[in-house]
């Protein structure tokens, strides 16, 4: 089938195509104005086409943007040029903004250039998500050699101080009392460490995550967090998640915990607890064969003072701590957790908005029986 002669018809075809391409593309005429967006165009530069063509670039981007260099270079050499993981992000597009540019030369109209955006957001999500499991396996490895060889000396330690401790006078005894505290400490972060040596399939069912999250935020109000207001945007008929019900406890007691915190004992903070259905998402778990969709989207925000960017990349790593007498293995455990439920998490993070989201797959062993569903206050037949 070869294309139609009519020049309108094949500047609507072309018009058809550009739109199905699922990444924003856009043309520059010879003066630099925008002479063309498709759809997903639009959508990356929150514009309309028609206000878009009353822009140059340089009016939509910051000022040194490396796309502007581009640009340039291509004008001055007309060949194409591809750059990677290229930094565009502005308060017109938002935040953390990282792309893959394709900038090429328009033959048939000489002084036009072509740009094509392709985002790297989800993709490096999940590379980090890999990272983070990683380095939970890691970890592993550690706790399991801890076990063995810190535990039992230690207990040999603490043996003999409480030994001493009986003939000593009260100034050498206080010394015997450090040495069982501190290697009690010790004990305790060894013990904390061991859970990620528990290499045992994890026992699921179908779990309302809005019974999870409401005694949470129980626990939470009536503990660390009773000066803070909390806000709920749930939705009301998501599905079940597949997961196992205490562990999900322990990841949000841990999520609210942190926001707590960064939010401070004398802030009149906020944290959101919020849930919906995301389909489109899915990732390929090792050890399965199918790709596992994650459609079900969890999210803690604060309103904290954030987390810095330096630790940013590393947040999910074992020993990473911002806090005087933290142990770093909070996040990182609760990195462990979601992954082994073959799930994703990940931060973002401004000055008064953290989000920690996470990404879970839902119940599909068919619909749950009706003892089951009367249990569940945000189903669709409890709210009928």
């Amino acid at each position: 089938m070869t294309a139609p002669d009519n020049p309108i018809l094949e500047d609507r075809l072309a018009g058809i195509v550009l739109n199905s391409i699922r990444h924003p593309v856009i043309m520059l005429d010879d003066a630099g104005y925008i002479s063309y967006a498709n759809a997903d165009a639009e959508a990356f530069f929150r514009s309309s086409a028609s206000i878009l063509s009353r822009n140059t670039l340089d009016m939509l981007l910051p000022f040194g943007s490396p796309l502007l260099a581009l640009v340039k270079q291509v004008r001055e050499n007309p060949s194409p040029v591809n750059e990677y993981r290229v930094d565009v992000s502005s308060p017109r597009l938002g935040q953390d903004r990282i792309v893959d540019l394709y900038v090429t030369p328009v033959n048939e109209s000489p002084g036009s250039i072509v740009i094509l955006f392709k985002e790297r957001s989800m993709a490096e999500k999940l590379d980090r998500q890999m990272t983070h499991r990683g380095a939970a396996r890691s970890v592993t490895g550690l706790a399991s050699m801890l076990a063995h060889e810190i535990k039992n000396p230690l207990s040999g330690i603490r043996g003999a101080a409480q030994l001493l401790e009986t003939g000593l006078n009260d100034d050498d005894r206080a010394l015997t009392r450090l040495i069982t505290d501190e290697t009690d400490r010790i004990v305790s972060l060894v013990d904390r460490m061991e859970v990620f040596s528990d290499e045992r399939p994890i026992e699921r069912e179908a779990v309302n995550i809005h019974v999870v999250l409401d005694h949470v935020k129980a626990i939470a109000k009536n503990g660390f967090a009773s000066h803070i207001k909390f806000h709920e945007d749930y939705d009301p008929s998501l599905p079940y998640v597949f997961a196992n019900r205490d562990q999900l406890v322990q990841i949000f007691l841990n999520l609210v915990k942190n926001a707590a915190e960064s939010i401070g004992s004398n802030e009149p903070g906020e944290i959101t607890l919020s849930t919906a259905f995301r389909p489109g998402i899915r990732l390929s778990i090792p050890g399965m064969r199918n790709r596992v969709s994650l459609p079900l989207e969890f999210t803690v925000q604060d309103t904290g003072a954030g987390v810095s960017p330096d630790i940013m990349p590393h947040l999910f790593d074992p020993f990473v701590t911002t806090k005087p007498n933290g142990s770093g293995l909070g996040l990182a455990l609760v990195a462990k957790i979601v992954g082994d439920h073959g799930g994703v998490i990940e931060c973002d993070s401004v000055p008064r908005k953290t989000t920690f989201r996470i990404l879970m797959p839902a119940w599909q062993s068919g619909p749950l029986d009706d003892a089951h569903a009367d249990e569940n206050p945000y189903s669709k037949k409890a709210g009928s």
